[in-house]
């Protein structure tokens, strides 16, 4: 058996073990083998059979001598590729049809600010895009509320990186000229860190370490981003906890962002389709 049908062969063993769905990863599948590989010699059993046989006899969650390293095996299954202005259509929506009218509602509202979410915030890329495109906006329509961002997502790491707000030039290839000038300074730096957000964008957004599956971190958002996460990702129990836990933070006639190749899990939801993109949802209810 080839290496990748090792990989194939150990993942569709495990990933439903850890909620999660192998299609989400066939693509990616590499980016968590060769963690995999790694975290085997790092243990002393050999390739993917090895740490199976480690792993197998305990089911994740329970209590026994290697119950702790299926919580690592979930840690090395995350994805978190991303850049700014992934999935054009998305945000060209969100400019033409959804912020605008958000703002524009804020009055009826009384409030000085609106809120968004961000969930899988990955490194930041997601946040501030929204950010910066809310900022133009305001800029052009003059009397506009504040928006604050929540940046949430599991990993301690991404989120130190959400804060240091240094990017390489390839994740901003997506980023339309006037955002870019607008929101980057050029650091001459290393190539992981050639491009600093202007820190007058960052004072907007917070970080929180959470996962989407276990709760929501706060309420009454206007604008939730789950993007590229629970509905490639997690399987259909996961993506309906997800999603329930989701509808229950986003205030009515809000809106729902989800990735540019998924679709909602099947069932009755309180959502309505905005625009063309198939990636938009309002709150109904």
């Amino acid at each position: 058996m080839s290496r990748d049908a090792d990989c194939v062969q150990f993942l569709q063993w495990a990933l439903p073990r850890l909620g999660l769905r192998w299609a989400g990863f066939w693509r990616v599948r590499w980016q968590v083998c060769r963690r995999i590989l790694a975290r085997a010699r790092e243990v002393g059993v050999e390739g993917f059979g090895g740490y199976r046989d480690l792993l197998e006899g305990e089911e994740p969650g329970v209590p026994g001598s290697r119950a702790g390293e299926w919580k690592r095996l979930e840690f090395l299954c995350r994805i978190s590729i991303s850049r700014f202005y992934r999935d054009r259509g998305t945000w060209q929506e969100l400019e033409k049809l959804v912020l605008p009218e958000l703002a524009g509602t804020s009055g009826s509202r009384e409030k000085a600010y609106l809120r968004a979410w961000s969930a899988g915030c990955a490194s930041g890329e997601e946040p501030y895009t929204l950010t910066l495109l809310w900022d133009e906006l305001r800029e052009a329509h003059g009397d506009w509320p504040e928006l604050r961002i929540l940046a949430t997502d599991r990993d301690p790491h991404l989120l130190r990186r959400v804060r240091a707000s240094a990017y390489p030039e390839a994740t901003l290839k997506d980023l339309p000229p006037a955002l870019k000038s607008r929101g980057f300074t050029r650091h001459p730096g290393t190539p992981e860190a050639h491009y600093r957000l202007r820190p007058s964008f960052r004072s907007g957004v917070h970080t929180v370490v959470a996962d989407v599956r276990e709760g929501s971190p706060g309420r009454s958002f206007v604008l939730i981003l789950l993007r590229n996460l629970a509905f490639t990702y997690f399987d259909e129990e996961g993506q309906r906890r997800a999603l329930e836990i989701v509808l229950n933070a986003l205030e009515p006639g809000g809106v729902l962002v989800i990735g540019g190749h998924e679709s909602l899990p099947e069932g009755t939801w309180p959502l309505e389709p905005v625009g063309r993109q198939g990636t938009l949802y309002r709150h109904a209810h």
